[in-house]
């Protein structure tokens, strides 16, 4: 028997659930494809939310001669033959081919279709759940449009498992009928994901209660089948560094109940060394000199997550979460640095002078090295003007005080003992 998701698959754009940024009405994809105008496509989201339907409903209505291929598992040879094809009578219409999982692709089995899609012989409509711009050929984005889909509400999915539920009652011979808040419950549990939401609908039927009339199916059937199953997580993929920046941006914004959030999101899918090495980083480059301490004691946070591991881990790193997010803030440090990286890679800076130069070794009088040098703990304050800078660049400023309290003190102090040198 055909699986329910594939059963339920819409036979119009009216009957896709979600994506209506694309394919809502007046919306760029809906547009062009009302026109009848087919350009090479490539559609980029996670799995499950419509990326295959709409390419196969494309390709059917296109009057074109259709070939399906699948990254996973397609030759140089199998490219060949359908470019072969290309120069026969089946051909003289237009190829389209449609390519599931394109990033599996190598960059040669990429460029032999090059030279096709330019001159309109094939045209491709592409399908890829990794961000394109990093795993597509480049000379394949340059002749493509891309559209990202996006994990499709519980609010829009509802009414897809509904269906799915009147459907398995055809199928059955008999209604179906869901516990209140079944439905709900389903739509919100599976992450976006069309296709699981409709499969749990098809595992719940079967797993439900069949009394004299119907097939009734209870809420803690739908739960314990959708457990866990509205992650969205991939540890070498755009999942992982879209939560990661997520994390790091509400640390920034001092929302510690949104960073918790995407602490929970990492946490969940097992992966404890991201945020400890993100948090790290958060120490120094957002809160930075504003409150120095955040280091050590983010990093006992982390040593501890290290040595306790999952679950008990999750509450030291909690405690470095609402520390960072409710500590002052300061960018000073990164700001200097990379001022003083961009310097020595856009200009030539100069030499050390001489007087800082190394004089430990003999013969470095005669170089003059190490002449001249004023010991600055031999002054009042601990300090004496001085030259360090190399003389191309001997007044560049890259550290400029943040405007918090730690380092208006800090600014206050060496104001102070330059006045009294």
């Amino acid at each position: 028997m055909t699986p329910l998701a594939d059963a339920i698959r819409p036979a119009s754009l009216d009957e896709v659930v979600g994506q209506s940024h694309i394919l809502g009405e007046g919306k760029p994809l809906r547009r062009i494809l009302e026109r009848g105008v087919i350009p090479n496509m490539i559609f980029y989201g996670p799995s499950g939310i419509g990326k295959t339907t709409l390419a196969r409903m494309i390709a059917e209505r296109s009057g074109m001669t259709l070939h399906k291929l699948n990254g996973t598992s397609v030759s140089v040879g199998d490219i060949k033959e359908i470019i072969e094809e290309t120069r026969t009578l089946s051909g003289m219409n237009g190829i389209l081919l449609y390519l599931d999982e394109i990033q599996y692709l190598n960059k040669k089995q990429q460029q032999s279709l090059l030279e096709h899609i330019e001159n309109g012989s094939i045209t491709l409509i592409a399908s890829t759940t990794e961000n394109p711009y990093f795993a597509v050929f480049n000379a394949i984005i340059s002749r493509s449009t891309v559209f990202e889909f996006r994990p499709v509400s519980a609010e829009e999915l509802v009414p897809a498992v509904e269906r799915a539920f009147r459907l398995m009652g055809e199928r059955e011979g008999c209604p179906c009928v869901p516990e209140t808040g079944v439905c709900e419950h389903i739509a919100s549990g599976c992450g976006g994901d069309v296709r699981k939401a409709i499969n749990t609908v098809e595992l719940s039927v079967l797993a439900g209660e069949r009394r004299e009339d119907d097939i009734f199916v209870s809420l803690d059937t739908a739960q314990s089948l959708t457990q866990r199953s509205n992650m969205r997580y991939d540890r070498d993929g755009d999942q992982h560094y879209d939560i990661l920046s997520a994390f790091q941006k509400s640390i920034r914004g001092s929302d510690e109940n949104a960073a918790l959030h995407y602490l929970a999101r990492l946490l969940e899918a097992g992966d404890l060394l991201s945020p400890i090495r993100r948090l790290l980083v958060i120490a120094a480059e957002d809160i930075g000199l504003a409150y120095p301490q955040a280091m050590p004691i983010v990093k006992s946070c982390v040593d501890a997550a290290t040595q306790l591991g999952l679950p008990e881990a999750r509450i030291p790193l909690a405690e470095a979460v609402i520390l960072l997010c409710t500590a002052p803030k300061s960018n000073s440090a990164i700001m200097a640095i990379d001022a003083a990286l961009d310097d020595l890679r856009r200009k030539d800076c100069g030499t050390i002078p001489s007087s800082l130069r190394d004089g430990h070794y003999g013969g470095a009088e005669k170089l003059g090295h190490a002449q001249g040098y004023q010991y600055p703990h031999a002054y009042p304050n601990h300090y004496v003007e001085q030259q360090y800078l190399p003389d191309a660049i001997k007044n560049r400023v890259y550290y400029e005080f943040g405007d918090n309290r730690q380092e208006q003190a800090a600014k206050q102090y060496r104001d102070q003992i330059k006045k009294t040198r």
